[in-house]
């Protein structure tokens, strides 16, 4: 497709929730093709490993089309230019989630003028859901299947 829009919607996704993929589907509606990226750093850890991460992304996307799931490790802008992406998708919640991704969105517009970030809220009914929440959910025994995406059984990615 010539002059493609590429945006990446990069995150932990430790896990993946409804909210993330409320996000991902706004964002199709901006850009030809998004790209959901799981970056990786190995000080941070994470209860499901990158690779588990990228295959719950995977189902949980479903069928949905101008959709790629990819992992990555270093600066986000480098990713970035490295796919061609020109936009840096941001998810937000909370206007805690707004002051710190604000923050970042300089950063990164410093690095990397040529690539812009766009913040996208959460619907209302996911505004609550964050991934720590949910790892706190699974790591206390709870049941955590209403805030992921359908189809995913969390037991199929713990200690992947």
């Amino acid at each position: 497709m010539k002059n493609m829009r590429l945006a990446l919607f990069p995150g932990s996704f430790d896990p993946f929730t409804m909210g993330h993929l409320d996000v991902l589907k706004s964002a199709l509606k901006l850009f030809d093709k998004v790209v959901v990226a799981v970056g990786y750093n190995s000080s941070k850890g994470g209860l499901f490993s990158p690779e588990a991460r990228v295959e719950m992304i995977k189902k949980a996307i479903g069928d949905l089309e101008r959709v790629e799931v990819d992992s990555y490790t270093g600066l986000t802008v480098d990713y970035c230019r490295q796919i061609g992406a020109v936009c840096i998708i941001r998810g937000l919640r909370t206007t805690t989630d707004f002051e710190l991704e604000s923050v970042i969105a300089q950063a990164n517009r410093k690095m990397a003028p040529e690539i812009s970030s766009i913040f996208i809220p959460a619907g209302h009914e996911y505004s609550f859901i964050s991934s720590t929440v949910v790892r706190d959910v699974l790591m206390n025994g709870g049941d955590a299947k209403c805030f992921l995406p359908p189809g995913i059984d969390i037991n199929d990615y713990i200690h992947k």
